[in-house]
Parts: structure tokens; sequence; C-alpha cells
């Protein structure tokens, strides 16, 4: 039996992670989920949003599958962690969000957003299927920003070999097992010659070292372009992490929107799965919210732990309750409640 360490989350969260725990504990796969607290419950009831038990839980099952947790845009707003760490760290760290510090102590150097067409969902483009690697831990969200004068703002952008060639190898492994063949490296380096020519370069020196993928290379707003006009005709895309993160919703969007596209975050030693939605304060409890996202990242999950069967059950019965079109949320042109369609496709795992 394997553990697995759940987070609910803010708003719509607990709904979500709910309808997808239900599923994945219908789907036949051998896990237990043990749920810790994280977002703004904890906030009220341990005065930090993510209590040392959280790290603890992880560090444990080495899983976990996270609802969305929420993060203010004004303000001065920061996570702050005490952990102790080895010599060299500070024992105080701040983030700016709960998902950026979970990713930074996890080290959880790769996310990987799955985009594809599902049937039964409305969308401008037809045969999208395409897999975005961002990479995770450097770039501009490495988070040194500074006043340089009262009207001048400054960010530090770092990348370093080290971090690509990892998220490239990860890429390529990931590829090869899913039998995937077309990589694109995505980059501004015809700008920024210094950074994302050293992501470009180090990217193209791992890839040669693989000939039986076909590996590209395109500048990001070419790719932004090209992917409103044909999306169909990309397959993979290795990009750094601002472009990683912008690209990832656009893509989405292709398809449905965040409410349709799983993701994780990946590490050499723990993965945590998350739906990148937000956390919708303004529908919370109202059973409104699409559980799909949430679903697709546990599929995400059963499959990296090795339960590829009870994840084909899952993403097969979603398929049928989205064609059949009577148990699906509003956004999705229904009018069932999350509940609802939950039980839907509970409903066609058991038969």
């Amino acid at each position: 039996m394997r553990a697995i360490t759940l987070i609910a989350g803010d708003g719509i969260g607990p709904e979500v992670t709910r309808a997808a725990r239900e599923v994945v504990e219908a789907s036949g796969a051998a896990v237990a989920f043990e749920e810790v607290v994280a977002g703004q419950r904890a906030e009220r009831e341990y005065g930090t949003p993510l209590p040392r038990a959280v790290f603890d839980a992880i560090e444990k099952t080495r899983l976990a599958l996270k609802g969305p947790t929420q993060t203010p845009f004004a303000g001065d707003y920061r996570v702050t962690i005490e952990r102790a760490e080895p010599a060299g760290r500070p024992a105080k760290r701040s983030y700016p969000s709960i998902a950026i510090a979970l990713r930074k102590e996890l080290n959880l150097f790769v996310s990987v957003r799955p985009v594809r067409n599902y049937p039964g969902v409305a969308s401008r483009y037809e045969h999208v299927d395409l897999i975005i690697f961002r990479e995770n831990s450097e770039d501009l969200y490495v988070g040194l920003e500074r006043m340089v004068d009262e009207g001048t703002a400054e960010a530090v952008k770092i990348i370093s070999v080290r971090g690509t060639e990892r998220v490239t190898r990860f890429a390529l492994d990931t590829m090869k097992r899913l039998g995937r063949r077309q990589l694109t490296i995505v980059h501004k380096a015809n700008v920024l010659r210094m950074t994302d020519g050293l992501f470009l370069e180090t990217a193209q020196d791992i890839a040669k070292k693989h000939p039986e993928f076909t590996v590209d290379q395109r500048v990001v707003d070419a790719v932004c372009m090209e992917l409103v006009m044909k999306p169909e005709v990309f397959d993979c895309l290795l990009l750094p992490n601002l472009y990683g993160d912008i690209v990832s919703d656009l893509a989405a969007g292709l398809v449905g929107g965040l409410g349709v596209t799983p993701g994780a975050n990946i590490g050499a030693e723990c993965a945590m799965f998350e739906a990148v939605h937000g956390s919708a304060p303004d529908i919370a409890g109202k059973d409104i919210a699409n559980p799909m996202a949430m679903i697709l990242s546990a599929v995400m999950l059963l499959r990296y732990i090795g339960e590829a069967a009870a994840a084909d059950r899952v993403e097969a019965a979603l398929t049928q309750v989205l064609r059949e079109k009577r148990a699906l949320t509003r956004d999705l042109g229904g009018d069932a409640g999350t509940r609802a369609m939950t039980e839907a496709i509970i409903a066609k795992l058991k038969k």
C-alpha cells in the first residue's frame, strides 16, 4: 500500500481533492491517503500556512496530491519557512506563495504539464496533445529583486548548466518512456544571449547524445504565435521557468482552460501533483467546482507510482462521463455539481 500525502488547500480545494481521492480509491489502486493541513486553515490554527508537519509528511511519503492554495496579490505577503537544514542555508527562508515554497523546499526542479483535447470539452482546436517541461528552480523566479532607487526596480535572472542539464535529461527520459519523439527548446537567446543562450546551448548539448529524438528550437514569442495557429504540430516543449509558466497556461487555454489540465512538480526525491487553477473562493462550498483537473493530476500520480492500470481506468471513466454530457459541471456545459460529476465517474469505475 503506497502512502500519499493529501493537501486539501483553500477555497474549492477541499471539494476537488475529495473528488480526486474518492475516484482514486474507487479505481482499485493500492494507495492510502494521509491528510495534512496547509493554507488559510493552517494559518488560523498554527500561525503559518505551511506547518512543519507538511514537510515531515511529504518527506516520509515522497508523494503529495495538492489542492489549490490562495495567495494574496496585494501587500507584502510572504510564506516564511523555519526548518533545520544542512550548513550553509539560513534557518529562515521566505517565499511569495505556498506553491513556490513547496517546490523550492522539496527541490521539485521540473514542472510537467500535459495538454490534450478531451471529448466533450469545448475547444477551438483539435488534435492537441503535447507536454510542457518547465525548469522549476531558476530564472527570474529565484526572487532576487531590489529597488535600485525610488523609481527603478531590478530583478536577477539565473540560469545554470546544472539546472538546465537536469531538466533536459528528465524531459528526454520521460519522452522515451512515453514514446514521444520531438522536443522543441524554447528561449529568447537572440536577446538574452548569456542566460537564455546558456539554456539553449546546454539543452542542445544534452539532446545531441540522444539521436533517437528530433530536437529543434524556437524563440518564445514565435512559439506563442505558432501555438495559437497550429498547436497540433508540437509534441514536447522545454522551457526556462518564466516562459514555462506563461506558455503552460496559454497551452491550457487551447483545450478548455486550467480546469481541464493537470500538473506535476517533480524532483529527485519527491513529487507533488496538483491542479494549477486557483482556489476560487467565490464558489467555494457551492458544489459547482469542476474536479477534472484535480482528478487528472491524480491520474498522473498513479502513473508515476506504477499504477498504470488504475490510471487507465480512471481516465477511461472520466472520458465516458465527458462524452455522455449528462453529469458535467457548468464550466463544461452541464448543470451538475461537483459531487454529481464525481459520483458519475465512480459509477463508471464500479462497472
